[in-house]
């Protein structure tokens, strides 16, 4: 079993930054696959980034390439998504996830463990 905790969410003007923290429990941390996702109000929850358990792979969703990066600690059981160049449309609670067994890197339905998200609000 692995317990998540985002940090590190909050108000932001566009053009700025935020850097989202995600703290996982468990001994098996530098095995998973994370992931970060997230869900506007009255919109489905949606792929953000991902990175491999070594974290020698990452992969974007289109619409932050460039602008967000993800990282991971696997001696801290940290996994930090770098926000920059934030947008209006970026406005979100933002989650990550653990994916056990490695199967995906964006395939929300093939993540194992969530966390209960952090919000991030870009006022224009």
């Amino acid at each position: 079993q692995v317990q998540l905790a985002e940090s590190g969410g909050g108000l932001v003007q566009a053009g700025g930054s935020l850097r989202l923290s995600c703290a996982a429990s468990g001994r098996t941390f530098s095995s998973y696959t994370m992931g970060w996702f997230r869900q506007a109000p009255g919109k489905e929850r949606e792929f953000v980034a991902g990175i491999s358990y070594s974290g020698g792979r990452t992969y974007y969703a289109d619409f932050v390439k460039g602008r967000f990066t993800i990282s991971r600690d696997n001696i801290a059981k940290t996994v930090v998504l770098q926000m920059n160049s934030l947008k209006p449309e970026d406005t979100a609670v933002y989650y990550c996830a653990a994916d056990r067994l490695g199967r995906t890197l964006d395939d929300q339905r093939e993540y194992d463990y969530w966390g209960q998200g952090t919000q991030v609000t870009v006022s224009s």
